[in-house]
């Protein structure tokens, strides 16, 4: 048995002093707020839970700050594509597991405890499976094993190019699955999954465009424990493609005639009409967020403060991992909305902190979306992280939350996973011998 005493901790109805959080094994034994600090093993500030990540391309890391030279033409989502597949085609399974590695290891020092891995670089160089034909996902295992993050791997189908369906492009081959192949990578990433501690298997048909939706009912009811994931909506030139060849809004198309339900997480879903929106927030699918990339993309606006007000709920992630920050999905989500809104402190009640709205929103959003269950009370896993505020103690308690997510002063210091501590003061326990492979792969990848 491990105690944590916390001064303030982020319980499921907000905020509480004085808090003894008990941790036996990987979960939260006993909550007890207004607790007297007898002997715990460890005193913090403040304590909040844990965050799941619901959406990663761990490969994309390596990408980061390689992207953003204007192009001849106007640049978009689809020229940056371009660049990701290129990309794509250079990495070995050394590479990807490195580059995992460190991903997970700033995804953890971010205050994220759990990452949902939509992983589609499946096959080798040549297109061709590896004789393990899970080479890859035991990558990601591995890399999550080392660093010590929570896992739900998401194998994803992907077999077109587009509405059509159109034939998989060359820079796709290392994608690219047919339903009988991609049930025996399935197969292969249970075995996966089962020798990673706590982890669970979902699915991931990409989208539909790369996906037509017989294919999609079969791959979601091939045998795993998690959710399912799709990109819907993400750019307006899907939506239009996808009404030129079904006569259909993607995610009006979705939902009409495939059995979404409160397993399923909707990625991106920009672009939605009215009647979308709401019957997304009706049948209880998660939207996966991404407010970084999705800025740094140019995709647009999701419509949080209608989907929220509708009882919609939404999770965070980092996708293309341009980069890492908790506060930053968070503080980009908001300030999205009142740029389009012009307003201020959208996604919180009257009265309440928005910050604190906007971590307990996205920690139950997201917990869902990977399929688990969060949160500071008994039987929880202990998925935590501390916050260092001993730069802005002058700031009173209501308001630290706030300096998380908008100001400064206020960082991540400890985390715990499954009740085992991986970072301290700020630092992932293994940071510098990660770091120094993950150097050695991108100097190889970007001098190739």
């Amino acid at each position: 048995m491990t105690t944590l005493f916390a001064s303030t901790a982020l319980l499921p109805g907000g905020l509480a002093r004085d808090v003894a959080i008990e941790i036996e094994g990987d979960r939260i034994a006993r909550v007890s707020a207004g607790a007297t600090a007898a002997s715990p093993d460890e005193r913090h500030a403040l304590i909040v839970p844990g965050m799941a990540n619901l959406h990663s391309h761990a490969f994309q890391r390596a990408m980061s700050g390689l992207t953003e030279r204007k192009g001849p033409a106007e640049d978009s989502f689809w020229s940056w594509r371009a660049v990701m597949y290129e990309f794509a085609l250079s990495m070995t399974p050394d590479d990807v597991e490195a580059v995992a590695a460190q991903l997970y290891v700033e995804m953890l020092e971010a205050g994220f405890t759990r990452v949902g891995e939509f992983h589609y670089l499946h096959h080798d160089r040549d297109g061709m499976p590896y004789a393990n034909i899970a080479e890859m996902a035991e990558r990601i295992g591995a890399a999550s094993v080392e660093t010590g993050i929570g896992l739900t791997l998401l194998p994803v189908y992907y077999a077109h190019f587009g509405f059509g369906p159109k034939p998989p492009a060359e820079g796709q081959r290392r994608f690219i699955n047919d339903r009988e192949r991609f049930a025996s990578l399935m197969a292969a990433s249970r075995s996966v999954v089962a020798g990673v501690p706590g982890a669970r298997l979902g699915v991931a048909p990409h989208s539909l465009r790369a996906a037509t939706l017989p294919e999609i009912r079969d791959v979601i009811a091939l045998p795993h424990d998690g959710p399912v994931h799709i990109h819907v909506a993400e750019q307006v030139l899907e939506v239009d493609e996808c009404l030129e060849a079904t006569g259909a809004r993607p995610v009006e198309l979705l939902l009409s005639s495939v059995d979404v339900t409160d397993r399923w997480c909707l990625i991106h879903a920009t672009h939605m009409s009215d009647a979308e929106l709401h019957a997304m927030a009706r049948l209880g699918a998660i939207a996966g967020l991404c407010p970084i990339t999705e800025a740094n993309l140019g995709d647009g606006i999701f419509r949080a403060a209608e989907f929220r007000a509708a009882g919609g709920q939404y999770g965070v992630g980092s996708d293309s991992n341009v980069q890492i920050s908790l506060a930053g999905e968070l503080r980009q989500l908001e300030y999205s909305q009142r740029l389009a809104r012009r307003v201020r402190n959208v996604l919180a009640a009257a009265g309440g902190s928005t910050g604190e709205a906007l971590l307990l929103d996205a920690m139950a959003g997201g917990a869902r979306a990977l399929g688990v269950a969060a949160g500071i009370a008994e039987g929880m896993p202990a998925d935590l992280a501390s916050l260092d505020v001993s730069s802005v103690e002058y700031l009173p308690e209501h308001s630290l939350l706030d300096a998380f997510v908008f100001g400064s002063g206020v960082s991540v210091a400890d985390v715990w996973v499954a009740g085992r501590k991986r970072v301290s003061g700020g630092r992932h326990r293994d940071r510098d011998a990660i770091r120094k492979r993950f150097e050695a792969a991108m100097v190889r990848l970007v001098r190739r």
